[in-house]
């Protein structure tokens, strides 16, 4: 695929999605990014229709975060974008400000229950600075979600947490992005409710 071509849906309700994972040793090629695999696995595994993906493995740069961010929005017309990595407090750490460097809106609420999230499980999750925007063309909008580099912490935070009953004690981020997807004009998106049981008001749901 090159760099301008544009993503075709084979389906009205098809997920174009972009998944980005930020590493600079990754993307040097000094180990083996697990990021993306774990994202990809997990959408399969996830939602009912299988979306298409773009992938890009990319250092910490925030002018190429950024660069890549506008290219998988503007130029292949994803309607979703899941980072991975590049959040915490270290110096290399700039997904947060290249993902706020596109933005049009912010959606606050994603990185507060994320963080919500992963409490549950780790104390160091409040050195976490994730953040969720919307980007907006002319013609097109996208939900861009910074996620965790870790494959167990990015299922945690998009699934959130289940009793031993299966039922629901904190709710992962996913359960919100199909109605925001609705919400900005993207294609209507279902999920496996034993993974992820999506919320929509009754007026929304098909």
């Amino acid at each position: 695929m090159t760099a301008s071509s544009r993503l075709v849906r084979t389906h009205p309700d098809e997920l174009l999605v972009g998944l980005v994972s930020i590493s600079d040793r990754a993307s040097s090629g000094t180990y083996e990014d697990q990021g993306i695999p774990a994202l990809q696995g997990w959408l399969e595994h996830t939602l009912t229709r299988p979306p298409q993906f773009v992938a890009r493995l990319i250092p910490d740069d925030r002018q190429q975060i950024s660069a890549t961010l506008i290219e998988l929005v503007d130029v292949l017309g994803c309607d979703l974008v899941l980072t991975t990595g590049g959040t915490g407090p270290a110096r290399r750490d700039v997904t947060p400000e290249a993902t706020l460097a596109v933005a049009t809106r912010e959606m606050p609420g994603f990185g507060e229950q994320m963080r919500q999230v992963s409490l549950k499980f780790v104390p160091t999750a409040i050195l976490s600075r994730q953040v969720a925007v919307i980007r907006e063309t002319s013609d097109h909008a996208a939900l861009i979600i910074n996620l965790p580099g870790q494959p167990k912490a990015i299922r945690e935070t998009l699934e959130g947490l289940k009793d031993a009953e299966g039922k629901v004690v904190v709710s992962g981020v996913f359960a919100a992005v199909p109605y925001c997807i609705d919400l900005i004009g993207g294609p209507y998106v279902e999920t496996h409710r034993d993974r992820v049981a999506a919320f929509r008001p009754k007026s929304a749901i098909r």
